[in-house]
């Protein structure tokens, strides 16, 4: 529990203080359309973040991830430019390959045993050497003439203020009222549940943030469509992780894969699943990644695997696997984005950039040991704080 509060309360003292020193050098960082352009950069690193959250869980990893993301958005890229087929079916050719071949790899590395550092990185090497042959090492728009479609609309799109504002509001709703069901189901049944003060405190603080991200947002151009997806999208990994067997299985393959077997989880399948869902994420991020870079170039995913995993371990969790959620790789994305749209409205060079992350990586990879040394003998911490 001690180092649970450290870590939170070490994240939001970073938070703040990347926050108040862009400030203080670039004013601008705090202008609504800066805030905007964040809130997108936020979901696209915070989505990928997320699907390897699915995959560090069980003490797996991607490498590929990067890769996958720069290719299936070029593939996409490719149908709509080239050969025009309509954006929705283009996008749903590239997820259908995407998740095809992240399950191939999860077998791989379930079934046939191959470590998955070793798979995926052989992946992130096919993957880029693929990704530059299908754009031919040229830039290919994603939609002809400047113009606007499903692709691009991904993350040029906003919700009008009316919108939003019934968004947040219906948001708000389905939480409380989540939030009371729960509460009521736990007391009926004789188990531990939030006091009153705190049952009214979380839905009430949740509503204040979403209306300030609603206000701040309205004041440019709305709520981006990028930051629906993101919520969309945690959303459902919250649910799949934390209310749903594969979840629990997830954690208990993590925590100790040999005792998981015995006790009956399906830890192959376990795997597999989690390759096949980070495929998904993969094709999604790819998609918004290169919509929001205008076309898919040779650049474009790059590296964007150790951001996700730096996210996902700023953010509590454990390389190992067995530990983690949700909130918190949401919030280590933020760190992460935070850092690089600071750093590139200050024009820092490309090579310090690489420097700063990797920085950034290496002391979360420092924390997530030094935490989980300390938790050694005494379970490992499941999705609500609890011991495995």
């Amino acid at each position: 529990m001690r180092g649970r509060m450290t870590r939170e309360l070490s994240m939001a003292v970073a938070l703040l203080a990347i926050w108040g020193f862009f400030a203080w050098r670039e004013p601008a960082f705090l202008s609504g359309r800066n805030l905007s352009l964040l809130s997108i950069e936020l979901a696209i690193t915070a989505i990928l973040a997320l699907g390897m959250f699915l995959v560090l869980l069980p003490g797996q990893i991607d490498l590929a991830a990067g890769s996958g993301v720069g290719l299936a958005g070029a593939v996409a890229a490719v149908l709509v430019y080239f050969h025009g087929m309509p954006a929705p079916v283009a996008l749903a050719l590239a997820t259908a390959g995407a998740v095809a071949v992240w399950a191939g790899m999860g077998v791989l590395v379930a079934v046939e045993r191959v470590p998955a550092f070793i798979i995926t990185l052989g992946g992130l090497l096919v993957f880029r050497g693929l990704h530059w042959l299908v754009i031919d090492n040229q830039t290919v728009p994603i939609v002809e003439g400047g113009g606007t479609n499903a692709y691009a609309l991904l993350t040029t799109g906003y919700l009008s203020p009316l919108a939003g504002w019934l968004l947040v509001a219906a948001a708000c709703a389905a939480y409380t009222w989540s939030s009371l069901r729960r509460r009521a189901r736990l007391l009926r049944h004789g188990f531990d549940a939030d006091d009153a003060e705190l049952a009214f405190l979380k839905p009430f603080v949740l509503t204040q943030g979403l209306a300030l991200v609603a206000l701040v947002a309205n004041g440019f151009r709305g709520i981006p469509v990028a930051l629906v997806i993101l919520a969309a999208v945690a959303v459902l990994v919250h649910q799949l992780a934390a209310h749903t067997p594969f979840g629990r299985y997830l954690y208990a393959t993590g925590g100790n894969e040999a005792a998981a077997a015995v006790s009956g989880v399906p830890v192959r399948a376990t795997v597999i699943g989690a390759y096949a869902s980070m495929g998904l994420v993969v094709a999604l991020t790819g998609f918004m990644q290169t919509a929001y870079s205008g076309a898919s170039t040779t650049t474009v995913g790059s590296l964007m695997e150790l951001d996700a995993v730096a996210a996902c371990v700023i953010g509590g969790t454990s390389l190992r696997g067995g530990r983690g959620t949700v909130p918190g790789v949401l919030f280590g994305a933020l760190i992460m984005a935070s850092l690089i749209n600071g750093m590139t409205l200050m024009a820092v060079s490309p090579e310090a950039k690489y420097v700063a992350r990797g920085l950034v990586l290496g002391l979360a990879v420092w924390l997530d040991l030094r935490i989980g040394g300390s938790r050694q003998g005494r379970g490992t911490a499941g999705v609500d704080g609890g011991e495995w």
